[in-house]
């Protein structure tokens, strides 16, 4: 008999049709993890032995509780940080995600956020649509430091922030990083508290995975050693930021600038950033590459079909 997969987040067409040709697939009704379990019959529920879903996504132990035969969560994306891992260890289930596949995305992003904010893109359209160009003969745009020659510092040296650090290398950067431990196979230099790092560094790329650990890790302390001339890219989840306190530095000018993609409560942004110059916004798009997507489909896939042949996952979540 085919597995029944809970399918709780979208995925592409080409992979739906795949999954839904191979597999029993129950889509989820509800906008929320919860809801979408709770308005399940309970012989549907109690079917269900594979969900797939962003690792974003907040899997409560009180959801996962009702999918009694449930037996391996598939996370498309490197995080895993909804899921209630404490709950799937004590059943045993498998936690999965797919650990590089948009590693490289992520990246490319994440340089965008820091060319946009840094050169202060926004502010160079509207300066446009003012109608204030006029050639060489209007007013012109005051220059600002480029990115050549600037301290790159990244907080968590993953497949993510690997990436990062290759691309800004191509622009002249010279790299720092600080992470769980330091990696001495990498050229670059390691600092051993993200404090630290910061009073290095002219630019602060928040690559790091979200879990307890580093719940607001980058808080007033580490903007305040950033300095006025700072700027802060963060790609990795909103609550490695204490957003109060990036807003109050972005306001008051304790830091210079930032680009961002994730927010602490999403989709939820506050409405002072739309009005800041210097600050990049996008919509939590790090991963939204065709690319990255076929690579995660492809990793939850692999997963899937170890389980269904009792064989180990080949990118198991440490539980």
């Amino acid at each position: 008999m085919q597995p029944t997969i809970l399918l709780a987040s979208r995925v592409s067409e080409p992979f739906h049709e795949h999954l839904k040709a191979r597999f029993r697939v129950i889509e989820a009704t509800a906008a929320g993890f919860d809801e979408a379990v709770a308005a399940l019959p309970p012989e549907l529920a109690g079917d269900i032995r594979i969900v797939v879903a962003f690792g974003s996504t907040r899997m409560p132990a009180a959801a996962l509780a009702r999918l009694t035969r449930l037996g391996l969560i598939c996370c498309l994306g490197s995080g895993y940080d909804g899921i209630d891992l404490d709950h799937a260890r004590e059943r045993g289930i498998v936690v999965t995600n797919s650990p590089a596949a948009n590693a490289r995305s992520v990246a490319d992003l994440a340089m965008g956020l820091l060319i946009s904010s840094v050169r202060n893109l926004s502010s160079a359209r509207a300066y446009l649509e003012a109608g204030r160009w006029q050639g060489n003969a209007g007013e012109r745009m005051q220059p600002v430091r480029g990115l050549t020659g600037r301290k790159l510092g990244i907080c968590g040296l993953g497949a993510i922030g690997l990436n990062v650090a290759r691309r800004a290398a191509a622009f002249d950067m010279e790299i720092g990083y600080h992470g769980r431990k330091a990696r001495p196979e990498v050229p670059y230099p390691y600092f051993d508290s993200i404090v630290q790092l910061a009073s290095w560094a002219d630019v602060l790329v928040v690559s790091m995975r979200a879990d307890a650990s580093t719940y607001h890790a980058i808080d007033t302390t580490v903007l305040q050693a950033l300095g006025p001339q700072g700027f802060l890219i963060n790609v990795s989840r909103g609550t490695t930021v204490d957003e109060r306190a990036l807003v109050h530095a972005l306001k008051t000018g304790q830091i210079a600038g930032a680009g961002l993609d994730v927010y602490e409560h999403e989709p939820s942004i506050p409405s002072e950033l739309f009005e800041l110059p210097h600050v990049a916004l996008t919509p939590h798009i790090g991963g939204s590459t065709l690319e990255a997507a076929q690579d995660q489909e492809a990793c939850v896939l692999a997963n899937i079909e170890a389980f269904t042949a009792g064989q180990p996952s080949p990118t198991p979540v440490p539980l």
